[in-house]
C-alpha cells in the first residue's frame, strides 16, 4: 500500500446550515454538494467534508491552514464580516534553506474560528 496524499478532510460542526453558509458565502469555499445531511466543499482540490451527528457534541477538529496570497487583506476583509481573529498576522517562520518552500520564504499566519467554533489559520508564503 501507498499513501498518494490528501483526499479529504472532516471538519465537524453543530449545525451544518450554519456551517455551509459560512464557509460558502464568509470564507468564499466552493461548494460541491449540501445534501442536507452532509456538505463537501472543494479546499483547492482538496476535499472538505462536513456532517453534523444527530444528537451528538462532535469532537474538536484539526486547524484547517487556509492559504491566501495577501494574509492581512483577507483577515481585513473577514473581520468586516464579523470573524472574530486571534490575532494581527504574523510571521511564522523565515524559510532559509528552503524546506517549505522557496529559500527566504516567509510564513505568515493568523488565526480565527468558523461558526462552529473550529479553529482555521489564514497562510501566506511571502516569496523574497
Amino acid at each position: 500500500m501507498s499513501v498518494r496524499g490528501l483526499q479529504q478532510v472532516g471538519q465537524p460542526v453543530r449545525d451544518l446550515s450554519r456551517a455551509v453558509a459560512f464557509y460558502r458565502d464568509v470564507l468564499e469555499v466552493a461548494l460541491i454538494a449540501d445534501l442536507g445531511h452532509v456538505a463537501f466543499f472543494d479546499l483547492g482540490g482538496i476535499t472538505l467534508f462536513m456532517e453534523a451527528p444527530d444528537g451528538e457534541t462532535p469532537a474538536g477538529g484539526g486547524v484547517l491552514y487556509l492559504a491566501v496570497d495577501d494574509v492581512s487583506e483577507v483577515q481585513a476583509r473577514l473581520a468586516d464580516a464579523g470573524v472574530t481573529f486571534t490575532g494581527e498576522p504574523h510571521l511564522i517562520h523565515t524559510d532559509e534553506t528552503g524546506t517549505f518552500g522557496p529559500a527566504g520564504g516567509e510564513h505568515w499566519m493568523t488565526f480565527f474560528t468558523d461558526s462552529e467554533d473550529n479553529t482555521l489559520a489564514l497562510y501566506e508564503v511571502r516569496e523574497k
